[in-house]
């Protein structure tokens, strides 16, 4: 930033910007940009290898001779790129990547050894041919996401293939996440950390929520944040960073499959941030999603300027109870169901349950959801999931609590299942920021 050379004392906004110039060089967070997260970055060869193996062998297992991954996530996942092409995987054997854009950067990034160039998709069963000297009979697509035009296409190009679909395949192989990969997260979570405390020191009565939420985003971004968060659902809201809520913004219902969805900036986008402006003594829900190296952190923490109003500050309380307790219960083989309902019972003892996962009518039914290369991925703690808790997967917890009309608390974090238990990925404290 040039130079302030002002006299006169700096309106508000201009002083909370100079503070945020300040900050995000580094000088008061005491380290430098890329210091935590390097400029170039590679999956290593053994990560894709890994990964390949399992998948190969649930292809193997479900009768299916090969897969065709065409989403970006995915791709990104068993590639190590993220450019524009479509990868076979064989039930065995080496895979095949065919890149229609940009061919010379996926040759860098991707460690496999087979990564060629095609001009057009339709090239796909031919080289597909070429390099195994046939096609399977039943082939696997991502069904889960692939739209209908699309399907019909791929359909059309393999007439005489069985296709199916190979994403519960391809997310259950996501759901147990290597050492590599939590070394990647718990890297996020140094960023999201940061993010946290440069909010909690640029935070000023009379800011709106979208000020602030967009001051958080850009501070992230300076350290690698992509801007976007990766989702499954193409109903969902696109993929923007999160919720900063104040007041009776925080509680009020949309859109979202959430607890409370906020404001947002108009009918057009009704949820999230919005105009609101923050007072003081006021609870402040700030809940804030971190997406670098294709790793993501989703976090929530409480803040109010100046004191938190009894009320809320008891609420919040409960939520950060409600959090741990879950935490200290959590064991491998556990379900989700039973995580779900454990939480539940928590909320219920201490006269919260008429508030817990949102206002009486509209309460959700999950708890917390995996997270990894997407923010929301299975399992999803949720009511009704059998699914069994195995080391190596990584959660993100929220329980949040709703009073009507007046202000939503809530508090999440990022763990992993261990041998023994769980272990907090989140590296912000687990308590209410005063600011």
């Amino acid at each position: 930033a040039p130079p302030i050379t002002q006299k006169q004392p700096l309106p508000e906004i201009e002083t909370v910007m100079r503070a945020f110039y300040l900050t995000i060089g580094g000088s008061k967070l005491g380290y430098r940009r890329g210091s935590i997260l390097g400029c170039h970055f590679d999956i290593p060869a053994v990560e894709i290898e890994n990964r390949i193996k399992v998948i190969q062998q649930k292809l193997q297992d479900n009768e299916i001779d090969g897969l065709v991954v065409i989403q970006q996530v995915d791709l990104f996942y068993f590639s190590g790129t993220a450019q524009n092409g479509v990868l076979y995987i064989p039930a065995a054997g080496d895979s095949l990547l065919m890149v229609k854009q940009y061919h010379p950067r996926a040759i860098k990034e991707s460690p496999l050894k087979n990564v060629i160039e095609i001009k057009s998709v339709k090239e796909v069963p031919e080289r597909i041919f070429d390099y195994y000297g046939g096609i399977g009979e039943t082939i696997g697509f991502e069904l889960d996401i692939l739209p209908v035009k699309d399907f019909n296409f791929y359909r059309k190009l393999f007439p005489d293939c069985s296709i199916v679909d190979g994403s519960a395949l391809i997310l259950e192989t996501r759901m147990i996440k290597s050492s590599w990969e939590i070394e990647q997260m718990s890297k996020v979570a140094t960023i999201s950390e940061k993010t946290f405390v440069f909010m909690k020191s640029v935070i000023r009565p009379g800011m709106s929520e979208i000020e602030l939420a967009g001051m958080g985003e850009a501070f992230s971004r300076k350290y690698g944040h992509h801007g976007k968060t990766h989702k499954r659902d193409f109903l969902s809201h696109g993929g923007y960073s999160g919720h900063v809520l104040s007041g009776e913004n925080s509680a009020m219902l949309g859109p979202l499959d959430s607890p409370a969805s906020g404001a947002g900036t108009s009918a057009a986008f009704p949820c999230g941030p919005g105009w609101k402006r923050f007072k003081k003594n006021e609870p402040i829900l700030v809940d804030f999603a971190s997406a670098i190296y294709g790793y993501h952190m989703d976090e929530t923490r409480m803040f109010a300027i100046g004191a938190m109003p009894q009320k809320a500050l008891d609420t919040s309380k409960a939520a950060i109870e409600i959090h741990n307790a879950i935490l200290e219960k959590l064991k491998p083989g556990m379900s989700a169901h039973e995580i779900f309902e454990f939480g539940l019972s928590v909320a219920q003892r201490k006269g919260y349950q008429e508030s817990y996962l949102g206002p009486e009518g509209y309460q959700t039914t999950f708890v917390g959801h995996g997270i990894g290369m997407e923010l929301v991925e299975p399992p999803i703690l949720a009511r009704g999931k059998h699914i069994l808790l195995t080391p190596g997967m990584t959660f993100a917890l929220e329980p949040k609590l709703v009073v009507k009309d007046e202000f939503m608390v809530g508090v999440e974090s990022v763990f992993l299942v261990t041998e023994t238990g769980t272990r907090l990925i989140s590296k912000v404290p687990v308590e209410i920021l005063i600011c």
